[in-house]
């Protein structure tokens, strides 16, 4: 169930449910078309299908009114029963009309509320000191979801640049072709971290489905890191072989904690330096309760990312080590220097301190081999093949 908002993040949501001008809201959107933010992808911004709606009409009407007509002429001629006739015979015409009613209804309807939509969020974001984005093809984002299938795009994104970026949105892509087309529906926040960190991912437990983890890509089991305490009920924990005391600082009992208590319904991802929470549904609507959900999660984990921004991968340290013996100064070039056989020549120290960045074993998760769902798909397609050979027959004689 949704949350109230962090007290110390507070928003302000009187624009999602504040009574809000047509007018307005249409004059918002035919800006946002007029300048490139709102493609036609969006219902009611192509002109091509307001065109076509006004002349199917006018073509309906003109031939029906003819048609009509010629009817009321011949039936007239016939007294009390070509009149019923006739009546009979407008059914179709009447049953036609109110399927272009619907269909015209349904398309204006459609196309006001798509404004509304974009209106209240866009003056949403505003009062919350954010920005609004309509749309983002092909978002340049390292999370798993961002990288599969093909028309990827982000819609109705609200961003934060304040205590650090921010970002909420939905996003879709598709799998398929043709009847097997599918179109899959995530929405996701996208929280920008001070350093790069090692690849990991939180599973969560309660958003499974039947066949395992709803998420799009399988882990390496021999990834997988137990925690202590009750985080295993909530996450599977997966981070590269060999970062397990990364992932142990990292996950700390406090922060671990705010995980369980404000993000057990969400899938999170960590890579490079940028934190991800998924779930399969959308995240940017006008629904003051889902935001207040959002608000309350983000607020809960931001103040404890300033720990991770100590976290350095000690492995860099080892690199930058073979990089200054590498181009150290052989050591008889200081004897040349006058007064340099007081002072021996001391190569340069390395810094204590790695640079952030992580190395490149622990960048990205070796990816596992999704065993459910091929076992699943070998046990429809060998009763497939059974069935359509006919030897379930010949048990059933």
């Amino acid at each position: 169930m949704p949350q109230p908002a962090s007290r110390a993040y507070p928003f302000d949501a009187r624009p999602l449910v504040e009574p809000v001008d047509p007018a307005a809201a249409r004059a918002f959107a035919q800006h946002l078309r007029q300048t490139g933010r709102a493609p036609s992808a969006f219902p009611g911004s192509s002109v091509f299908s307001i065109v076509f709606l006004v002349v199917f009409a006018v073509m309906f009407g003109t031939v029906g009114l003819a048609i009509i007509t010629t009817l009321v002429g011949l039936f007239a001629s016939m007294g009390d029963g070509g009149i019923a006739g006739f009546l009979f015979s407008l059914l179709p015409f009447l049953l036609l009309a109110a399927i272009v009613a619907v269909v015209v209804v349904s398309f204006v309807s459609s196309s006001r509320s798509t404004a509304l939509r974009l209106f209240r969020l866009d003056r949403f974001a505003r009062a919350n000191h954010m920005t609004y984005v309509p749309r983002v093809d092909a978002p340049g984002l390292p999370g798993m979801i961002f990288s599969l299938g093909g028309a990827r795009h982000a819609t109705d994104l609200v961003r934060g640049e304040r205590p650090r970026f921010v970002e909420f949105a939905n996003y879709r892509y598709t799998t398929g072709s043709g009847k097997n087309r599918t179109t899959h529906v995530w929405g996701y926040v996208a929280v920008k971290l001070d350093v790069p960190l090692p690849h990991i991912v939180l599973d969560a437990v309660g958003n499974n489905g039947l066949f395992g983890s709803n998420l799009p890509a399988t882990f390496d089991k021999d990834q997988r890191l137990s925690l202590e305490g009750d985080f295993d009920r909530f996450f599977s924990l997966y981070c590269p072989e060999g970062y397990e005391a990364d992932a142990l600082y990292l996950f700390t009992p406090d922060i671990m904690a705010r995980f369980i208590d404000n993000a057990a319904a969400l899938d999170v991802e960590i890579v490079d330096d940028w934190l991800f929470l998924y779930a399969k549904r959308d995240f940017s609507t006008p629904d003051p309760a889902m935001w207040a959900w959002l608000f309350s999660v983000v607020g809960a984990l931001l103040d404890k990312f300033a720990q991770w921004a100590r976290w350095r991968d000690d492995r860099l340290r080892a690199q930058a080590a073979m990089t200054d013996a590498a181009t150290a100064v052989p050591a008889g070039v200081g004897a040349a220097v006058p007064g340099a056989a007081s002072v021996p020549f001391v190569a340069p120290l390395q810094s204590l301190r790695p640079p952030p960045g992580v190395a490149p074993q622990g960048r990205r998760l070796q990816r596992g081999v999704p065993w459910v769902s091929i076992i699943v798909v070998g046990f429809v397609a060998v009763y497939w093949l059974v069935s359509q050979t006919g030897v379930l027959a010949l048990f059933f004689r």
